[in-house]
């Protein structure tokens, strides 16, 4: 064995060895680096962005464009939707985000006048049939009574 690690194994008394303190010296120089001087400290700061998360609406406009297609309003924002992916997969994240925005302005205007167009289809179904109903109610009486 050689002098340092005799030092180690020997220390049973308790009493730290004086190679372990050298050991730890030269540790703390190499983890803590040279001593510090008085000069001023410059720092860089180096900004890593985290991968913004750009919605693109795609499945929302798939829907629209298949099942509330009003104006076409559906296909449209489809359309912006895919640019809106198409400049995500290239970086370009300020162009994604606005196609994007205008990827769900126009389904929820799709959405809105689908839901609207649906209301009012019903209320004409129901008041027709009511009316239908009426009007042959009113046809049984008269001819029923003649």
């Amino acid at each position: 064995m050689n002098r340092t690690s005799q030092n180690f194994f020997t220390g049973a008394h308790g009493a730290v060895p004086p190679a372990y303190e050298v050991l730890k010296e030269e540790h703390e120089v190499a983890v803590l680096g040279a001593p510090q001087s008085q000069a001023p400290v410059t720092t860089t700061v180096i900004n890593i962005r985290s991968e913004t998360v750009v919605p693109d609406h795609i499945v929302w406009s798939l829907f629209n464009t298949i099942f509330m297609n009003c104006c076409c309003l559906g296909f449209v924002a489809f359309a912006y939707s895919v640019k809106s992916r198409d400049r995500k997969m290239v970086g370009d994240i300020t162009g994604a985000q606005s196609y994007a925005s205008t990827a769900k302005c126009l389904n929820i205007c799709a959405l809105v006048l689908g839901l609207l167009l649906i209301i009012i289809l019903i209320i004409i179904v129901s008041t027709g049939s009511l009316m239908i109903l009426q009007a042959l109610s009113e046809l049984i009486q008269n001819h029923g009574g003649h």
